[in-house]
């Protein structure tokens, strides 16, 4: 007979409770989801543009460069340091920005050319995707501003919400001189640079030793930035202010370690490889332009005009003045609003949805982003208040007219904004934000859709489109030919006055016909074979 089991003994088990934690995306996917914005958001107020005609110099330039470069782009870097002695004469330098133009009308010209479209699409889809790499940089460079660790070790900041929309808002076609118009593919590409330049330099971590290899590619650096153009000759200034602005507010650095780290070593050594040619370049300038004979487009004026100027290209960058310039008057509404309120809208919805998840920003932070953006507002404001174009725009009262300044300007008023709106620490101010520039955004889209009607009812536009249609079909036989032929008597008939414009078409238009087809645009015209 076996003895009953002994009980065992009683041990306390320990009770391990259920605990359901909700959590958000992680942080790689909010940076996917903020920089996703910064892609979309800016489309829906561009669209209405992709088939606005070329104007101006792209008339000639699109299928010049295309022509010669569409075969062999390379040639684009001896070419263009070649004609460097005849633009110095005319008063401007840009030789890396130059070679980007031609970069980007190779392109539009052969994606023309690849897709069966006219050139001027493919030039409007080429300047779209400099106006997003635009408001990713800006996305990037608040974030560099505001974030004290590394960047994508921590959810974007609530002001990544924001920026996209305001952006998006200054995306307006005002007028003929401005960058959503006219070469829009080189001054946005050009206004993204200074904004990476900027973010890089300050993303440098002040407690990292200076490694000594850093100094020749900094000073080349640098060196690139005074070859660039007038644009990407802001970016060191701005470097400057934002760099010692972070270190100040958000890194709390005192000003012996302020001047000393490793950020403050990059950018002496930046300038050191800008000043010098710069200087050069200035003074070469100076003594061809001292006759007045330079192209004033590019020529410095200093007058009382400048300061007159100066303030209202401090505020040309709000969207209703630019609303004003690209209405011209008329109304916005139709199908375009509709389509761009909905899109405008769901991206909102996104992005609210998202903050609660996003970093917060303290208010020295923000205020390091204001003085940030408020230094490239007026760095824009005083290029352009210098130049006599934009003196007698605001002479005769344009005051939301653009022009090449307005590259800047729009975007680092969205960033002025994106910090000022976070200087109110409340989240509805922040969501209320995010609603009212996307209403703004909507309103912008409707006004690059009237100031696309209102250029493509003018002869010179319609002909333009009509010259790239023909292009894009080309017809080398003689019924092509003959319709050819039949544009350019409507550009003589156009521009007889200006002989300088005839021969630019009959060049332009020759080369991109021999490089389609090798015959010539309007046989015994053009060229003959």
């Amino acid at each position: 007979m076996s003895a009953p089991p002994l009980d065992a003994p009683a041990v306390a088990v320990p009770r391990v409770g259920m605990r359901f934690v909700v959590e958000g995306p992680p942080v790689g996917a909010l940076w996917r989801r903020a920089l996703l914005r910064a892609v979309l958001v800016p489309l829906p107020v561009l669209a209405p543009l992709v088939a606005l005609a070329p104007s101006r110099d792209h008339r000639f330039n699109l299928y010049w460069h295309g022509g010669m470069f569409r075969d062999d782009p390379l040639r684009i870097v001896p070419h263009t340091v070649d004609s460097l002695p005849g633009y110095l004469r005319l008063g401007n330098f840009r030789l890396f920005g130059r070679m980007l133009e031609k970069a980007l009308d190779t392109v539009a010209y052969a994606l023309s050319e690849v897709l069966g479209l006219p050139v001027n699409v493919g030039f409007r889809l080429v300047s779209f995707v400099s106006a997003v790499l635009l408001c990713v940089a800006a996305v990037l460079l608040a974030e560099s501003v505001v974030a004290r660790g590394r960047l994508f070790r921590r959810p974007p900041s609530t002001v990544a919400a924001v920026v996209p929309f305001a952006v998006a808002a200054g995306f307006v076609a005002a007028g003929g001189s401005s960058p959503i118009v006219l070469f829009g593919g080189l001054y946005l590409a050009s206004a993204a640079l200074v904004l990476v330049v900027t973010a890089a330099l300050c993303r440098i971590d002040p407690d990292r030793p200076f490694r000594l290899w850093w100094a020749p590619l900094l000073m080349l650096g640098g060196a690139a930035l005074a070859a660039f153009n007038e644009i990407a000759c802001l970016a060191l200034p701005m470097a400057t202010v934002a760099v010692l602005a972070r270190g100040w507010l958000v890194l709390g650095l005192r000003p012996g370690r302020l001047f000393t780290a490793a950020p403050a070593r990059a950018i002496a050594l930046v300038w050191l490889g800008f000043l010098p040619v710069f200087l050069a370049v200035r003074v070469v300038i100076q003594r061809y332009c001292s006759t007045g004979d330079c192209y004033k487009g590019s020529d410095v004026r200093l007058t009382a005009d400048t300061f007159e100027a100066f303030p209202v290209r401090a505020i040309a960058w709000l969207p209703p003045l630019q609303w004003r310039a690209a209405l011209a008057g008329g109304g916005i509404g139709g199908l375009v609003l509709i389509v761009a309120l909905i899109v405008l809208g769901l991206l909102a919805w996104h992005a609210i949805r998202d903050l609660p998840r996003l970093s917060q920003v303290g208010r020295r932070a923000a205020l390091a982003l204001v003085l940030t953006a408020g230094t490239l507002v007026v760095l824009g404001a005083a290029m352009g208040s210098l130049n006599a174009d934009v003196q007698q725009l605001v002479t005769a009262g344009k005051w939301g007219h653009g022009w090449r300044d307005s590259a800047v300007t729009t975007t680092a008023g969205a960033l002025l904004l994106a910090g000022g709106v976070h200087l109110v620490r409340k989240r509805w101010v922040v969501l209320t934000a995010v609603l009212l520039l996307a209403a703004a955004a909507t309103v912008s889209a409707g006004a690059n859709k009237r100031q696309r009607d209102l250029t493509m009812a003018t002869p010179a536009a319609r002909l333009a489109d009509r010259v790239a249609v023909e292009m894009a079909d080309f017809d080398p036989g003689p019924e092509g030919a003959a319709r050819r032929c039949a544009l350019r008597t409507e550009f003589v008939t156009l521009y007889g006055d200006s002989p300088f414009s005839v021969r630019r078409f009959d060049e332009s238009l020759e080369i991109a016909a021999r490089q389609r087809a090798d015959v010539a645009f309007c046989p015994g015209v053009t060229g003959a074979r």
